[in-house]
């Protein structure tokens, strides 16, 4: 049996999850109805920058780190507010915005064009540069 494009996944992936601009994003984390989630690795963040605020939760560990029942929960997790979940392109939020769903969390969404899109927008960035 062929292995499956992740582009067919990714795509498919995106017809059962909602996706908010980066505009949409930000408003909604600034008026408290939103935890930005960044799922990038962590030489991501090193090498492009971080949202202000956003809560770092890498992808390999996403699901053990919002299952209240795991020894690894993260409190900042348990939230009623909408977890928006973003990457660099939008590939793997949507994948993990997928499995958080099937996981049951119905309160999860991603960044349209992830950080990429956030980067592009102007939006703030902080960086380790001095």
């Amino acid at each position: 049996m062929p292995i499956r494009p992740v582009t067919e996944l990714v795509a498919e992936a995106k017809t059962r999850i909602a996706s908010l601009t980066p505009d949409e994003a930000r408003a909604k984390a600034e008026a408290g109805e939103a935890l930005l989630v960044d799922i990038r690795d962590i030489r991501e963040l090193s090498r492009a920058g971080r949202i202000p605020g956003a809560f770092h939760a890498p992808r390999g560990m996403l699901e053990f780190w919002i299952d209240p029942a795991s020894p690894y929960h993260k409190e900042p997790l348990a939230t009623d507010r909408t977890l928006v979940l973003f990457c660099a392109s939008a590939w793997r939020s949507a994948l993990a915005a997928d499995a958080l769903q099937q996981f049951g969390h119905d309160n999860v969404a991603e960044i349209e064009g992830g950080f990429t899109a956030w980067k592009k927008r102007g939006l703030p960035v902080e960086t380790d540069d001095p």
